[in-house]
């Protein structure tokens, strides 16, 4: 199968396939990961997702790459080692996309919390309280040594009141002092998911990928997938099926076994977010992140954004992950909880320019509060039985940021059930446009030789590398042999870079171009105008007459208002 293949080649290949070695339902990280690491492998696993890829929780992070500083807290020291190497190899793998970034932690006493965090490693408890800078710099000292074991990033640093207002003098006069240390963030996850995908499908071409596939039923020996887009149904015969449905893991299984009174292994919290254009507090962050207690000593965390800022989280249990917005009340939550910090910053209304949430695939527990559940991946094997002929392997839990570590673990379980042996390993592969990627001191001069080459103009080169980084190189040679102008309602972007998404990166709606292949939506820029040129370039890409695309459009802007807040989008004032 070749990376750039149509939906319908894809479509073609799946009918052509009944017995299949693997699949893997859900394209969250997890399940992408488990692909990769298959196709590394050789193995010709084929996944489905009823959406599109990185749609649901794994599109919802708070685009942190971290070790899980407060994982130390409830004495999960194994999964703090992990996700420091994992984050480490990450900023190596995928410099393109995952950069360091200095974190602040204001503090207001000295000795706080000590007691109720022995409670809370002892299992005792898990009740919030408020940390000191003893607890925090004896956490920050234990997250120094694993970095410097295995990882790369500076040390800490506790601050002075003095000093800390001098750094910060917008802090709330609570504040007494503060810690500063090194993590990581991610500009754009779902575009690493993707970038995963086709790198896997390189590896093994006869690996297999398609988004808007859902399953529809099983008979014990066959699974049926349904196409959402266009109601065709595929029937195959996996010999190991992996679940990486996050959420909708216990749905799954009962749907393939028709077992209604299976165990339940997910008890998912949903998270929020905001985006909020706020100059004055983009200003004040100078680009570190605020990881802090709110008023009932909740982590919340805030940083830039592309010229915004990034605000969260909520962490409420939920039953039905279909049904999950953030809502008026958590929207409030978070800026209060902002506005704790920094009492002097104003957030109208029109400030909350994107809202986004998701539903963490927890481990089901008896816990009372959310924080008490690990963190930590699983894997679970439900052996084939009367009601399904394939073993059926369960990713339960996990973090963005150790997505590589447990694809291998699940991988690796796979192919010991189909008696096989792993062959490649993917801890210093490069990932998509981080392969051939200069390290930054670099940069200036390599995009400089590329605006020579293809005879773009340096600004532009280097917008396109951020964006993709060394994937940026087919499309600078398209713009080479074609020109390009830009959008008319758009500088930034141009009618050759969006069609060549659509054509080339499994682009099925117009919202998975606006929300996950671009920065579109998340960072504020749609309007009703750009909306209809979007649109209808979408449509000539797809051959849509103009009922349908406006009907496209109709739908793609009721669903940005309701999932993400864009309520200014009027598709009535962006018809063509």
């Amino acid at each position: 199968m070749e990376s750039s293949a149509t939906r319908e080649h894809r479509l073609s290949a799946l009918r052509q396939r009944t017995t299949i070695p693997v699949l893997i339902v859900g394209g969250g990280i997890n399940g992408i990961s488990t692909f990769r690491e298959l196709a590394l492998q050789g193995i010709p696993a084929i996944i489905v997702d009823k959406g599109d890829w990185c749609s649901a929780a794994s599109g919802a992070l708070s685009r942190m790459i971290h070790g899980g500083l407060r994982y130390l807290e409830t004495g999960e020291f194994g999964l703090v080692k992990e996700a420091v190497i994992e984050r480490d190899r990450l900023l190596k793998n995928a410099p393109h996309y995952v950069f360091p970034l200095r974190t602040t932690v204001p503090i207001d006493n000295v000795g706080g919390g000590l007691i109720n965090t022995t409670r809370k490693m002892l299992r005792l408890g898990d009740k919030p309280s408020r940390r000191g800078v003893l607890l925090i710099k004896t956490g920050l000292s234990l997250y120094d040594a694993y970095t410097r074991q295995y990882g790369s990033l500076p040390k800490h640093q506790v601050r002075n009141e003095a000093e800390t207002r001098e750094r910060w003098p917008g802090f709330a006069p609570w504040v007494k002092y503060s810690a500063s240390y090194y993590d990581a963030w991610i500009s754009a996850p779902e575009r690493l998911g993707l970038e995963l995908i086709d790198d896997a499908e390189r590896a093994c071409p006869s690996a297999l990928a398609l988004n808007y596939l859902q399953v529809a039923h099983a008979d014990g020996e066959n699974m049926v997938l349904r196409d959402a887009l266009s109601g065709e149904q595929f029937t195959v015969q996996p010999h190991v099926v992996v679940n990486a449905s996050g959420a909708w893991i216990d749905r799954v299984n009962q749907q393939v076994s028709h077992e209604s009174d299976s165990a339940k292994l997910i008890g998912g919290t949903k998270g929020s977010h905001l985006i909020l254009n706020l100059p004055d507090l983009v200003s004040q962050l100078a680009g570190e992140m605020v990881y802090f207690e709110n008023q009932e000593g909740r982590v919340c965390i805030m940083y830039p954004w592309f010229g915004n800022v990034l605000v969260g989280t909520t962490d409420i249990h939920v039953d039905d992950p279909d049904a999950v917005v953030c809502e008026e009340a958590e929207k409030q939550y978070i800026i209060d909880a902002l506005r704790f910090v920094f009492p002097h910053i104003e957030v109208p209304e029109s400030a909350v320019i994107y809202t986004f949430c998701g539903v963490r695939p927890l481990p089901a527990s008896e816990a009372k509060l959310s924080g008490q559940i690990s963190r930590n991946h699983s894997l679970v094997l439900l052996p084939p039985n009367r009601t399904r002929a394939w073993s059926t392997l369960c990713l339960v839990g996990g973090k963005w940021t150790t997505f590589r570590q447990f694809g291998e673990e699940a991988a690796d379980r796979v192919l010991r059930l189909l008696g096989e042996k792993r062959r490649v390993l993917s801890r210093d592969l490069p990932i998509g446009g981080g392969r051939d990627f200069p390290r930054l001191s670099a940069q200036p001069s390599w995009q400089a030789q590329l605006s020579l080459q293809f005879g773009v103009p340096l600004p532009r080169v280097t917008q396109l590398v951020k964006r993709y980084g060394s994937r940026a190189l087919p499309l600078l040679r398209l713009i080479q042999q074609h020109g390009e102008q830009p959008l008319t309602h758009h500088a930034g972007y141009s009618a050759l870079e969006l069609r060549y998404l659509i054509q080339h990166e499994q682009v099925c709606q117009l919202a998975d171009l606006l929300v996950r292949r671009t920065g579109l939506a998340m960072c504020g820029e749609l309007t009703s105008a750009l909306m209809a040129e979007l649109a209808q370039l979408f449509a000539e890409e797809k051959g849509w007459d103009s009922a349908r695309a406006q009907q496209h459009l109709q739908e793609t802007c009721a669903s940005l208002a309701s999932q993400h807040g864009l309520q200014q989008l009027n598709p009535d004032l962006a018809a063509p």
